[in-house]
């Protein structure tokens, strides 16, 4: 079983790969998955502008990048989302680099750990509807961030209860993996 733990921000001074790097250093010590620690920024996805719907691509896409993306996905069998809020949403690169995509997504669970001014909760909120489209399972645990309280002057520094719901979180996704297979 293989979960990506997916930096879904793309900006310069994002906060998302420490965050990432976090919840990768937590899951890792787990022995009930392989985890991976997948970057968006890492993939240059471009705008989705080709005529095909990604659903009918058959995995074949016309840009490098998008076939590169459509790999990493694809050899997950689950995911964390780790996404910071945008205007009261999910960010836009990581909304496109989604929408890219098709099959590779279908029916794998999903978690969520938000960061933002008001914990990222919106943006979770938005992902859950989103990713229903593509009958992906969502747990329920969630770990929210705030700007305010686990992030200060040195940077990322959640507070120590934050990885307890990382583990909870986590054990809950593992289960929804191991229920879909």
């Amino acid at each position: 079983m293989k979960i990506g733990i997916i930096v879904g921000s793309i900006r310069d001074g994002r906060l998302g790969p420490a965050v990432g790097q976090w919840a990768y250093d937590i899951a890792s010590q787990r022995d009930d998955a392989t985890y991976e620690l997948i970057d968006l920024k890492s993939f240059d996805v471009p705008l989705l502008t080709t005529a095909t719907p990604p659903m009918a691509a058959g995995k074949r896409y016309e840009s490098p990048q998008v076939n590169a993306w459509s790999q990493a996905i694809d050899a997950c069998d689950g995911f964390v989302f780790v996404t910071s809020e945008h205007n009261h949403s999910v960010p836009a690169a990581f909304k496109n680099a989604f929408d890219s995509l098709g099959s590779e997504w279908s029916g794998k669970p999903v978690a969520f750990i938000g960061y933002g001014a008001d914990n990222g909760i919106r943006a979770v909120e938005h992902w859950r509807t989103i990713i229903s489209n593509f009958a992906m399972h969502d747990v329920r645990a969630q770990v929210s961030l705030s700007l305010f309280t686990d992030f200060g002057q040195e940077g990322f520094a959640p507070a120590s209860r934050r990885t307890d719901e990382v583990s909870t979180m986590l054990d809950q996704l593992v289960a929804a993996v191991r229920a879909n297979a």
